[in-house]
């Protein structure tokens, strides 16, 4: 028989034990953020307030690189990606012409990306014990992106999403951000671009019955059914896995869509909404910027964008 004292500890130990294995929910949540880019990719990541900044904030990804981050439960924030980044010569200072946080180096230490941005969104552990999350471009698109949840539980709401369309080649010409050789860094929203209440959702236009989809927010659309292209495309755009059952998030840039089929989803999703767009072909980043002429296929798109904005709203 146990001394008093060491049975009371042993049995505080089986009680504890008992407590963990039952308590519902988990403690934390792993992103694993792999770049698929045929370049370097710096993702930022923001914590929303009232929740704790991860161990880092900002950090390079170099081609085929991934790295994990843990979170603790609940969480909330956002990770996005930075291109063409470089330190000044003169001041070291740190910058990025896509998705930059203004901090002045690779950390970014509370700062949110500047738009246009290609931004993935969690809240981890909200209500009802489930997790909730997005991407969204309705800051713009500056490069491709996919969210998988590893998931005991996937189906329905609880699938991938994103946008694994390069939409840079295909921007109208007048969302486009040049860089300084001329080729398109980034695509941004119309409220970046034209400032008014209307593609803003603001305004006389500030609730989901007076804003609806223009022209511009479909061009998003159509490239990317599962993605956030306007302020109040929640219902096809917002996505759930039960927060217990859900060990973490990969996040890749760059996305393909036979790494999508090698987790074992197809391009058809649950309730028939697709992750692309079935007239578009798979990623063609690294080819397009390797000077080949876009396929037919992209060019037809282009031609269905071009014609949908003659008749703007």
């Amino acid at each position: 028989m146990l001394p008093p004292r060491q049975s009371t500890s042993s049995l505080l130990l089986l009680v504890l034990v008992l407590w963990s294995c039952s308590s519902p929910g988990v403690l934390s949540a792993t992103f694993t953020v792999t770049n698929n880019c045929a370049y370097t990719v710096w993702p930022g990541v923001l914590a929303s307030a009232g929740s704790a900044p991860l161990a880092t904030t900002g950090f390079a990804l170099a081609p085929s690189e991934s790295r994990t981050l843990d979170a603790p439960v609940p969480w909330s924030g956002r990770l996005w990606g930075r291109t063409i980044c470089a330190a000044d010569p003169a001041s070291g200072r740190f910058s990025c012409a896509t998705g930059d946080c203004g901090s002045g180096s690779v950390e970014c230490s509370g700062g949110g990306a500047a738009p246009p941005a290609t931004l993935a969104e969690f809240t981890l552990g909200g209500s009802g014990g489930s997790d909730f999350y997005d991407v969204s471009l309705v800051d713009g698109s500056n490069v491709p992106m996919l969210v998988v949840p590893q998931s005991g539980s996937p189906g329905g709401s609880c699938g991938p999403t994103g946008c694994l369309v390069d939409l840079n080649g295909l921007c109208p010409a007048e969302l486009r951000v040049a860089q300084p050789g001329g080729e398109t860094a980034a695509c941004r929203s119309a409220c970046e671009a034209f400032r008014t209440a209307r593609y803003c959702c603001s305004g006389e236009f500030g609730g989901p019955g007076t804003c609806g989809p223009t022209a511009y927010s479909q061009f998003f659309k159509n490239a990317c059914p599962r993605a956030y292209s306007y302020a109040y495309d929640d219902a096809t755009s917002t996505f759930t896995c039960p927060t217990a059952a859900t060990a973490g998030y990969t996040v890749t840039f760059c996305p393909s869509t036979t790494s999508l089929k090698s987790m074992g989803y197809g391009n058809q999703m649950a309730g028939g909404l697709p992750l692309i767009n079935n007239t578009m072909p798979p990623l063609l980043s690294s080819t397009n910027r390797a000077g080949r002429p876009p396929s037919r296929g992209l060019l037809c798109f282009a031609v269905a964008v071009a014609l949908q904005l003659l008749h703007l709203p």
